[in-house]
């Protein structure tokens, strides 16, 4: 293996850093393979360690090499993720992958029309996040490949996203990740497609074709891996072309299983201040949920930026579910609650509803053609409402599934 470059590093060292660690491989040209680990947990895991290393440079044919690790409590899949990282910066042509064991927690599936009221985004970089997210109940997990992962990081955050897709048992949440922007979001795929993930966000938007490039990579690499599971995608709408391109988006495959709104970008692009009211992107936020029911895919909303504002989050969620979104991102755990609480019909709304589906099977017993509830008529599409927050009101546990015999 030649190599003009003698050094390939990867990871995080410093004081503050904590589940991760740095990995450095010097090449040598003789000498075989030697270790340097300072850890925390020396004592407890240190030979693990050490023979992790020793395995790993044997699985990619490291004869002479120097291999010094700062470790800060990282667990074993972030420890691989970093050497990997640092050895592809000295042999990128390299294919071989060195992947953890795949945890059997992870082999569940999903639904296009799974509930998706909260998702919560976690950077790419970020192992320490990782083990605990599915505790926090969110209907979904964002790995985040994209905004939260700074240029330089980029690269080494893929095997990261890789190998916690792998490793990392999150609760039977749905498990998503959210790509670069294309070109470069289609070698993302290549890192976890084979690896049960459940829905890819396509960042920034902007025409169906982004859509059907993405939908057809995936198709490739589920051919080449043999891989049978869905996998379905999210666009992000993000900029004013994006908004005006919306229902051609969201109507651009069958894969697609909901359209949100990102507005950071959006207001950006507009070239106006976002604000907690709203008022600057509210066209947008309707067109998207417009465009997305036109689709018959869900309408999911932007996040709320201010983790300590739970009253204007929930204030935001309820101004939300009004326009007809059904699910809103999160950037902390602590939002996650309030967002679910927030998107679950009230119970004012749950017995109007419950009279008006008895009321419409009553009337469909009978033979009616018309069904009324006191002095007023009551027309299909009040019927489907009606049913549609009796399914969220099951969902949310608000509601038994036999309720009518109850």
């Amino acid at each position: 293996m030649d190599t003009k470059t003698k050094i390939g590093s990867a990871g995080k060292r410093g004081d503050k850093v904590r589940s991760d660690c740095f990995v450095e491989i010097e090449l040598t040209k003789s000498g075989g393979l030697k270790t340097s680990l300072q850890s925390k947990v020396d004592s407890m895991y240190g030979q693990n360690i050490n023979d992790m290393l020793i395995e790993m440079s044997e699985f990619f044919e490291l004869k002479n090499a120097l291999i010094t690790v700062e470790d800060n409590g990282a667990l074993p899949f972030t420890i691989a993720a970093r050497f990997e990282a640092a050895y592809k910066k000295l042999f990128p042509d390299d294919q071989k992958e060195f992947l953890p064991r795949f945890n059997k927690k992870n082999l569940y599936g999903t639904s296009k029309d799974r509930m998706r009221r909260s998702r919560l985004y976690l950077p790419g970089n970020e192992p320490k996040f990782y083990p605990n997210a599915g505790l926090h109940n969110p209907d979904g997990i964002i790995l985040d490949l994209e905004d939260s992962v700074s240029p330089s990081e980029k690269e080494a955050a893929r095997y990261l996203v890789r190998n916690a897709l792998c490793a990392v048992d999150f609760y039977g949440t749905e498990r998503m990740v959210r790509i670069n922007q294309l070109p470069r979001g289609l070698d993302d795929l290549h890192f976890v497609v084979p690896h049960n993930v459940h829905v890819i966000l396509i960042p920034k938007c902007e025409s169906a074709q982004s859509v059907i490039d993405v939908e057809e990579e995936i198709n490739i690499i589920k051919a080449e891996k043999n891989i049978s599971n869905n996998v379905f995608l999210m666009p992000i709408i993000e900029s004013a072309l994006g908004v005006v391109k919306a229902y051609e988006i969201a109507s651009a495959s069958d894969k697609v299983c909901a359209l949100t709104v990102g507005l950071e970008d959006y207001t950006a692009d507009l070239g106006v201040e976002r604000t907690n009211e709203g008022k600057e992107s509210f066209y947008a936020r309707s067109a998207v949920v417009n465009a997305a029911k036109a689709a018959g895919v869900q309408a999911i909303d932007t996040v709320f930026s201010d983790i300590n504002d739970m009253e204007g989050l929930r204030a935001s969620v309820i101004e939300a579910k009004s326009l007809g979104f059904e699910g809103k991102g999160c950037i902390h755990p602590r939002q996650i609650q309030v967002v679910h609480e927030a998107f679950a019909p009230t119970e004012k709304e749950i017995e109007k509803a419950k009279k008006i589906v008895l009321a419409f099977e009553e009337a469909e017993k009978k033979g009616l053609g018309v069904v009324a509830l006191g002095s007023k008529m009551i027309d299909a599409p009040v019927v489907k409402r009606a049913k549609h927050t009796i399914e969220l009101a099951i969902m949310n546990g608000l509601l038994n599934k036999n309720w009518e015999n109850a």
